[in-house]
């Protein structure tokens, strides 16, 4: 009897055991299950997709991420459209943006001296004739003593010439004075206008104390050495001055690619900050440097240049011909996304997830079987972030 009661009491634990187990084992399913349903979304691939099957078009039901047009601008997430022709269409290379010669003007000093003024300061917007400093120079004091006394000889000159043609006229004097004192009035005017253009160049002040430094065209001051007081030889730069023109690119171009480029071939030109900016070949060099051992390219942005910065270096795509068949976009612009390549297209909110078929890379640029159409605006430029900003947004689902 002992045994039996024994049993009776075992048993109410070994069901209850059981039934934990099987509540523990309903809800493994369970979380399993809801982890699944969590994890789903994260794929950007259509379920269907494989490695045999090139990405087919944009699907109803491919993932989009929206990002606001801010974030882009501040993100450097550059956009462009989706390029036709092959890899051997493109060349890819370096350039510096650079002014051309009449929208950038180099400031110096036009006699040695101090400089006892400084007008303008780093930054300043100037107009063209305006001065930007003041140097005191004996060497104004000389060019200007010199103009004083070449106008007076042409004072002196005049009065001797008229005398001389009056007592011509009389008949007092012979032809032959007369003409001397009208040669030596032509010489002391020559004179005197040598010496005005010398002080005119050198920017001589009225009381010839002083010369100005005058900026030959309207723009902003982007290189300031004019100091308060410090002393200055001829030809020292004090002052560079950038003006509002359009401005120019040169890029390297290797020897071996000179005759693929002609005068007019399209280009984008793709900077640090900004969106890439298109553009078109103004000249090509047909020698190379000593230095670089690379010809140079000028290129013209067709756009405005406002988003470029003179002297920031950019990247230059130069499409040279359609080349052989097919798409192309920059090689940062493919992403891999669960062991496949997507392209982000641009939507109206942000950027759709786009399967693509890649085929052949080079030099930064590769080309696109299937999946995209010539012309589709994709994120090339930092999109990687928006591969991340995908990844987060999925997480947080």
């Amino acid at each position: 009897m002992m045994e039996q009661a024994r049993r009776t009491a075992i048993w109410p634990l070994v069901t209850g055991a059981a039934a934990v187990a099987a509540v523990a084992a309903a809800l493994g399913f369970g979380a399993a299950h809801l982890l699944a349903a969590r994890q789903a979304p994260v794929t950007t691939a259509p379920a269907t997709l494989a490695a045999s099957t090139p990405p087919a078009a944009a699907d109803s039901d491919q993932t989009e991420i929206k990002i606001p047009a801010e974030y882009l601008t501040a993100a450097n997430i550059a956009v462009e459209a989706v390029g036709s022709g092959g890899l051997d269409g493109e060349i890819l290379t370096a350039g510096t943006v650079v002014a051309p010669p009449n929208s950038e003007a180099v400031i110096v000093a036009r006699a040695s001296g101090s400089v006892t003024r400084v007008l303008r300061q780093l930054g300043d917007t100037v107009r063209a004739g305006e001065a930007l400093a003041q140097v005191a120079s004996m060497e104004a004091a000389t060019m200007a003593a010199d103009r004083s006394v070449a106008n007076a000889r042409v004072d002196l000159a005049r009065k001797t010439f008229a005398r001389e043609s009056s007592l011509f006229v009389q008949g007092v004097t012979p032809r032959q004075e007369m003409e001397a004192a009208q040669s030596a009035l032509a010489v002391a005017q020559s004179e005197a206008q040598r010496a005005s253009l010398v002080a005119n160049a050198a920017h001589v002040s009225a009381d010839g104390k002083s010369v100005s430094v005058i900026s030959p065209i309207a723009g902003r001051i982007t290189t300031q050495a004019a100091m308060l007081g410090g002393f200055v030889q001829p030809q020292t730069e004090l002052f560079r001055v950038a003006g509002a023109g359009s401005l120019l690119v040169e890029a390297a171009l290797p020897a071996a690619d000179i005759a693929r480029v002609a005068v007019g071939d399209k280009a984008t030109i793709i900077a640090a900050g900004g969106a890439p900016v298109a553009a078109t070949v103004r000249s090509v060099t047909p020698t190379v440097s000593n230095s670089t051992g690379a010809a140079t390219v000028i290129l013209t942005p067709v756009s405005s240049a406002r988003k470029l910065i003179s002297g920031e270096g950019v990247q230059a795509r130069l499409h040279v011909g359609n080349g052989t068949a097919g798409m192309i976009v920059p090689e940062d612009a493919v992403q891999n996304v669960d062991g496949h390549d997507v392209l982000f297209v641009r939507t109206k909110d942000g950027f759709r997830v786009q399967p693509v078929l890649v085929g052949a890379r080079s030099r930064g640029v590769a080309q696109i079987v299937s999946g995209v159409r010539a012309g589709e605006l994709v994120a090339t430029r930092n999109a990687f972030l928006v591969k991340a900003d995908m990844i987060k947004s999925a997480r947080e689902e």
